[in-house]
């Protein structure tokens, strides 16, 4: 992913923000399907819950935690 300047931007380096609140909201769900990781995917309900409060927004992110899981067991 790229950022305005030109620069690479490596998906686990986003914060939830970046993650939940892009520019164009089509990319909520890019964010979403780059997490990798059960402390990011955490780190965004936290934010999601502390902010907007968007149920399609949390039910993406639950089905998100599903795949995470079956992908570790």
């Amino acid at each position: 992913m790229s950022n305005p300047d030109g620069q690479t931007t490596d998906a686990s380096e986003l914060s939830p923000e970046q993650r939940l609140e892009p520019p164009n909201t089509r990319l909520i769900n890019a964010g979403i399907v780059t997490i990798n990781d059960m402390e990011t995917l955490r780190a965004c309900v936290a934010y999601e819950n502390a902010n907007q409060q968007r149920v399609q927004i949390l039910r993406r992110l639950e089905q998100r935690a599903s795949k995470i899981r079956a992908q570790d067991d």
